[in-house]
């Protein structure tokens, strides 16, 4: 008797992804399995894009089908790799079974994959089973392992060189090209050639404005024609690219001794009954004082440490009040007013602008989303096999991050980095602010309804990072308490899923360097807590990074908005600043070239960027999660709707956490 089998395989449609060598597949079944057979191909089957259906006769029924072996066979000389999606296999008897791959093949050794339904591994009950995902993890393990970037600061992947990364790490040819092209010829792309050896200091404002005028976007026009305003300076620590310094302010720290009976606005409300109706917020960039600073050019930069207190006013916009560019109080560390000299008041914005931008890049940048979007992907590849849900929820939340901090220690913070040698902590400081950063880290911090409470900010009005951050943060709650409450039918279970706990053990050692007081957990106990820290995953990996990264060309384009560097030291006294003061203070020439290239760079869209709403790879296979992804692509579609009605109403929109806007990982 001779029964047929249906076998459809799908490459992915990248570059690339095709081969034209010979592929190999045996089909293995809970009662024996086929032959390894060629499957003979037409002539486009497996290139990129094809889909391709062949018959696999078997002399006996196989049972229910466990997994598939595949092996690519080619020419010894050349070495064609490929990347096959899926392959579904049809039994005799109809059952449609699907086997995800998604992964690069290289080599002609044979690959195992399994059938799609997720299983935890204490419901293995199969032996061959038990010993393919043993062995898959062993693979893993040996494949991704940990390194020690700085001492301080979360582990990253061992890598020497970019082609020492897993092939499905790594760019597919043509971003790679794309994105070493513009590192190259970001400077000649922008016509910026000419001004990057230049070392001279600013000499007007519209020697300025015209090195702006290389790229212009909407809103970094708008920054240009109102960065001197307060109502725009005020915006920005809600709704900038970091708003994450700003918290209400109940009582005036008593470093920062602003008179109680000051008043201000057009109603001559005093600060203490503002205080007590909750209407006045603080920055404090304590974290800064004391940050070594770095030396460009010859010269020796600076840095603020400022205190800034802000009034939410009766037209509900954020207006500063009040800046302390020192942490200690004193005579040669005046507070600086909005009544002040014109040149005294901007000066001291600028200031916090430049500290703002500083700690911006590498704490709520850097560290707390590229780095434990790093420590998160290398755990999970370690720790859970393909066919575990948390792997399967998470996964497109890795695509390309190893790749791009390999590509950022290399070109941005090494010592020749673009970060290391045009920024005011460039240098030892960076390691100084990394380390500083490090020990704040929190989970509640990383946790936005946690993090928005603990400030005081729920009911800020015109706040739209909050607003579309916690509905984002609700949309994916939702969906991952629905997707893992599917698996996980108690707490019991979580608690005996040994690989989700070795999961989060790595990260808790790895990434948190073994902090208890972060809160990090250590073990899971409940579903609840996983729910919780998984939401947190896919929502620092995507969303938060989409804030704090999408809009640095849009702000810090028009440099005066964020300087990376000031050149002269923090005002000691008032009256002495004027335009020509206010100018050599700003970054010099080369300095301000060297860093509008860099954040055009990283504010870019590349062409095969994914977005929250895409589930291009198709990890789950059983009806309900399947259902529930097109629930949740659902829900994204329709908050990305509510967020352009309702930016069609505001001056200034705010885009940066539009789903349809965000990239599924960190990814740039």
């Amino acid at each position: 008797m001779t029964l047929e089998y249906q076998v459809t395989v799908s490459t992915e449609d990248v570059a690339f992804a095709g081969t034209i060598d010979d592929v190999y597949i045996t089909l293995v079944g809970q009662d024996g399995s086929s032959k390894h057979v060629k499957l003979d191909k037409s002539k486009f089957a497996f290139h990129k894009g094809d889909v391709s259906t062949f018959t696999v006769t078997c002399s006996e029924d196989l049972g229910q089908l466990l997994e598939i072996h595949l092996e690519k066979q080619g020419g010894i000389i050349i070495k064609d790799s490929w990347l096959p999606a899926k392959v579904e296999v049809e039994s005799p008897d109809g059952k449609v079974y699907s086997f995800p791959i998604y992964h690069w093949l290289t080599d002609s050794k044979k690959h195992f994959f399994r059938e799609g339904a997720a299983v935890l591994d204490f419901q293995e009950t199969n032996p061959q089973m038990i010993k393919t995902r043993k062995k898959e993890l062993k693979n893993k393990k040996n494949l991704y392992r940990w390194a020690v970037y700085k001492e301080g600061t979360p582990l990253c992947m061992e890598a020497d060189t970019l082609k020492s990364l897993p092939p499905d790490d790594r760019y597919p040819f043509t971003r790679e090209l794309e994105f070493g092209f513009t590192a190259v010829a970001a400077l000649a792309k922008l016509g910026l050639e000419a001004w990057s050896h230049c070392i001279d200091k600013w000499n007007s404002m519209s020697d300025i404005e015209k090195l702006f005028e290389c790229h212009v976007t909407s809103m970094s026009d708008y920054a240009m024609k109102h960065w001197r305003e307060d109502a725009f300076f005020g915006y920005q620590f809600l709704n900038g690219v970091n708003p994450m310094m700003i918290q209400r302010c109940k009582t005036l720290p008593s470093k920062f001794p602003v008179p109680s009976n000051m008043t201000f606005s057009k109603s001559q409300l005093t600060l203490r009954t503002e205080m007590m109706k909750g209407n006045i917020f603080l920055c404090d960039y304590n974290i800064l004082d004391g940050v070594e600073t770095n030396t460009i050019n010859g010269r020796k930069q600076f840095l603020a440490a400022p205190l800034v207190l802000l009034h939410k006013n009766e037209d509900d916009e954020m207006m500063p009040i009040a800046i302390q560019l020192k942490q200690k109080p004193g005579k040669d560390n005046p507070i600086f007013f909005p009544t002040d000299s014109e040149y005294d008041w901007l000066l001291a914005k600028t200031y916090v602008k430049s500290a703002d931008s500083n700690l911006h890049e590498l704490n709520f940048h850097l560290l707390r989303t590229h780095l434990l979007a790093e420590v998160f992907a290398v755990s999970l590849q370690r720790n859970l096999p393909r066919v575990h849900p948390v792997y399967k929820l998470l996964i497109r939340h890795t695509r390309y991050t190893l790749q791009i901090n390999f590509l950022a220690r290399k070109s941005l913070i090494s010592e020749s980095g673009t970060i290391t040698r045009y920024t005011a902590s460039g240098g030892k400081g960076m390691l100084t602010l990394l380390d500083r950063s490090v020990s704040s880290l929190t989970y509640r911090s990383l946790c936005i309804p946690d993090d928005i409470a603990d400030r005081g900010l729920e009911d800020v009005p015109n706040f739209y990072y909050r607003d579309d951050g916690l509905k984002l943060w609700n949309i994916m709650h939702r969906f991952v308490h629905d997707i893992l409450s599917f698996y996980y039918k108690n707490d019991g279970m979580v608690q005996n899923d040994a690989e989700l706990q070795n999961w989060i053990q790595e990260i808790f050692e790895n990434g948190f360097l073994r902090r208890s007081e972060t809160g990090i957990p250590q073990k899971f106990t409940t579903v609840a807590e996983l729910v919780k820290f998984v939401t947190m995953v896919m929502f620092t990996c995507s969303a938060q990074h989409a804030a704090v990264n999408t809009g640095q060309y849009d702000l810090y384009g028009w440099m005066p908005n964020g300087p990376s560097t000031m050149q002269e030291p923090p005002p000691t006294q008032k009256g002495k600043a004027d335009e020509a003061r206010f100018l050599s203070t700003l970054p010099d020439v080369q300095t301000t070239v060297h860093i509008l290239a860099t954040i055009w760079l990283l504010s870019m869209q590349s062409s095969d960027a994914r977005y929250l709403h895409e589930f291009v790879e198709e990890h789950f296979t059983e009806d309900f999660p399947k259902y529930k992804v097109t629930m949740f692509q659902g829900d994204l579609i329709k908050l990305s709707e509510d967020i352009k009605s309702r930016n069609e109403n505001l001056r200034l929109p705010y885009t940066f956490l539009d789903p349809k806007l965000v990239e599924n990982s960190v990814a740039i």
